[in-house]
């Protein structure tokens, strides 16, 4: 069984369909990369994995749960389904160990001991266990961003959403992200990742899929999608963003 199943789904704001029958799978310990151009639908798709939109048709099914609209289906979902956005969304009056302990503590009741003992392990997992005490405002974009992949983690998720994590970041900034994020595809966790970062795709992922007005132009194993395109339009996405 894929970790991550869609199927022919559909997604319309008004009357713009945004996703025009997208099938596809992430298996189990798996990375897939989502890549296009802006307003393909790959942020769109995300959000439906999630439950943050919702379909129109089809069907998503992700680390066992099927995604529907009641409201303690997508809590039991997102127990299960982490996903990071560009913006860090921390809470500026916390700390970044109160960042981290406070989904565990509140959705999982953990107590606060073993939610302390699991925020210095995430944060010693993104290399920021000194920054246990320090607070979002006193951290770099870069930073932020791995303190807002280790919230995520500390709530052990099956399945990670990245989207677009590091689009607001200059480039020694995304380094330090793409190592985490490459960190976790090592350790066997289950990826689904929206990026313009073409060469870590094309690196990192297990399959990279391209979309383009609103349906999958191309998928594959990653180096050979970058490697010989099948079309002029991923043929000319790739000249024009690989780095």
């Amino acid at each position: 069984m894929p970790e991550v199943a869609i199927r022919d789904v559909r997604k319309s704001f008004g009357a713009v369909e945004v996703l025009k029958g997208i099938t596809m799978e992430v298996g189990r310990g798996e990375v897939t990369a989502l890549i296009g151009r802006s307003g393909s639908g790959k942020s769109t798709l995300l959000r439906c994995v999630n439950g943050l939109e919702q379909i129109n048709a089809g069907s998503i099914e992700i680390a066992g749960h099927k995604v529907g609209t009641d409201k303690a289906s997508l809590r039991a979902l997102r127990r299960d389904v982490g996903i990071v956005f560009q913006s860090y969304n921390l809470f500026p009056h916390l700390s970044v160990g109160e960042n981290i302990m406070l989904a565990p503590r509140i959705v999982k009741s953990v107590s606060k001991g073993e939610s302390r003992t699991t925020a210095e392990e995430v944060l010693t997992l993104v290399g920021l266990l000194e920054k246990f005490d320090a607070y979002p405002d006193e951290l770099s974009g870069g930073q932020q961003q791995r303190v807002a992949i280790a919230r995520s983690l500390a709530m052990r998720p099956k399945v990670m959403l990245f989207d677009e994590v590091t689009s607001a970041l200059d480039p020694e900034l995304t380094g330090e992200v793409l190592a985490v994020m490459e960190q976790l595809a090592q350790g066997g966790m289950t990826m689904l990742l929206v990026t313009h970062e073409m060469g870590f795709a094309r690196r990192v992922a297990n399959t990279t899929v391209f979309m383009h007005q609103g349906r999958i132009h191309e998928a594959g194993p990653s180096k050979d999608l970058f490697e010989s395109p099948r079309t002029p339009e991923l043929a000319q996405f790739v000249r024009s963003d690989v780095k």
